[in-house]
Order: structure tokens, then sequence, then C-alpha cells
């Protein structure tokens, strides 16, 4: 009880500070919710290339990410986390800069990544062999399953923390698989062929392959009708959408924002997440 009084008398006069500072409102919610360490879940927030911030991981949650990229590389035995081969060092694995402190957080938060928040979406890009590495990835996997969302053909039962595979994906080796702790991301070209969204839950692509739009001036009106049938058909099938490449920028978080696109990708964690507010209250111009 003392600490929550002790909180509450510290929020209260951050929120008076900055308020008398002139801070807008939404600029006072968001200071809170880091302060009090609860942000806004941001169900449509998701840090590409999360392992590149800082602190990854925390600092996508920090700021209410509920999708976060991370890219593996299979080295003697270990899943090392890295954009590319040469850039990967032994002590940065999927483990301790992911699972285990997700674990560690779900336990401590009543089984949830954020409270009444949406499960997290971690994305796992293989970027070694596919299969040898999902065999190890696997079994690296067994001491989390229980904040783990399970996939089977009966469908998806869903935990605190949802593992897609994205890359180099072993798409054969998880058909093959009647209970998964991981599922697929999936392609544009996949539509065609129907999977499961208990096997392919998510549909990634690259903005630059479908649309020539690069975030300055007007989006072109034959290429919204095109985003919006992209994004229709993707939902039509029980399955979200994300695209890569998309324009970093206000701009660009404006038409995957407005067109329902469900995944938006940035690298500037800060700025999204201040857009993504501003939506939900309404506040933006």
């Amino acid at each position: 009880m003392l600490n929550r009084s002790i909180s509450l008398t510290l929020g209260e006069g951050l929120l008076m500070a900055a308020l008398l500072a002139g801070v807008p409102v939404i600029g006072v919610t968001q200071q809170l919710a880091v302060f009090t360490g609860h942000p806004t879940p941001l169900a449509r927030a998701h840090a590409h290339n999360d392992y590149e911030h800082t602190r990854p991981l925390l600092d996508a949650l920090s700021l209410g990410f509920c999708s976060i990229e991370a890219d593996i590389h299979l080295v003697e035995g270990s899943l090392l986390v890295a954009h590319d081969r040469e850039e990967t060092t032994p002590e940065r694995t999927l483990q301790r800069l992911y699972l285990n402190p997700l674990k560690e957080r779900v336990n401590q938060n009543g089984g949830e990544v954020f409270k009444e928040g949406p499960p997290l979406t971690l994305l796992v890009d293989i970027k070694s062999k596919a299969v040898p590495t999902y065999q190890v990835l696997r079994q690296a996997l067994e001491p989390y399953q229980s904040i783990l969302t399970r996939f089977s053909d009966q469908g998806i039962t869903y935990g605190a923390v949802t593992i897609i595979l994205s890359g180099n994906r072993p798409k054969s080796a998880l058909r093959q698989e009647e209970t998964r702790w991981t599922a697929l991301d999936g392609r544009i070209s996949d539509l065609k062929r129907l999977p499961s969204p208990a096997l392919m839950p998510l549909i990634s692509d690259d903005w630059g392959d479908h649309f020539s739009w690069n975030g300055s001036g007007p989006f072109p009106d034959e290429e919204w009708a095109q985003l919006e049938r992209l994004v229709r058909k993707v939902h039509d099938q029980g399955r979200r959408i994300r695209f890569w490449n998309l324009p970093d920028n206000e701009a660009g978080w404006r038409v995957a924002y407005e067109a329902d696109v469900d995944l938006i990708n940035t690298d500037n964690l800060e700025e999204l997440q201040r857009f993504l507010i501003s939506r939900k209250h309404g506040t933006d111009e």
C-alpha cells in the first residue's frame, strides 16, 4: 500500500508539472505511461529490426509495442540475434534478449505481456538455413510453452506471446506437425493456395513490390484502391497484414492506418507511438 501511495503521489506530481509547463494532455498521458511502467498497448505497432535499438525488446515494450521483430542466425548450435551473420556475438541469443525477459514479465504480470492488452507478436526472421534453424528453435521453445500461443489443425489457442516465423521459413516442417508453437509469416502470393490461418495467420510483403508511392505527395487513387483490395482479401481469410519498406514517416503510417493494415512497420519507435496515440485520442491534425 505504501508503494502504491508513493507511485500515485509521484504520478500526480508529474501530471501537475507537465500541465503547468504547457504540455498537451496527450503528451502527459504518454509521459505518465512511461513513468508508471504501464504504457498504452498499441496493437498495430511493429518494431522492425527491434534488436538494433538501445534496449532490445525493452524499448519497444516501454512504448506499448505489441509486435516485435528479431532476426536470428544458427551459429554453432546457438540462436544468435543480428541482421547479418558477421554481426552476431555469443551473448546475444534469442533466449537472453527476448524469451527470458518475456517469460519473466508474463509471470509477473498475471499471464500477460500488457495487462488487458493483446498477445505480443514476436516475429522471428530466420536468416540461416530454414530447417536446421527451426529444429534448434523448436527445442529452445520447450521451456517457454506456458506463455506461448499454440497452433494446430483445430485452430489457435492464444497465449501471452505469439511466435511467427519469417525469412527462411520452414514451411514443410510446420505443415507436418499436428501441434506447433510457431506459425508462418506468409506472402501475398501464398493467398492463392489458401493455407489455414492457423498455419499462416500473418501476411507480410514488400511495399515496393506493390506500390510506387514513396511517402511523398498524395497517395494515388488507383494505389489506394489496390491497397484496400489487398487488405480486404487478407482480412476475409482471417489473417493480418503487414508491409515492410512501408514509407517510415507519418504519411506512410497514415495511409496504412486508414487502410486498416494490421501491423505498421517502423524503425522510429517513439514517433510511431505518438502518431498512434494521437489517432486513438483523436488529437491528430
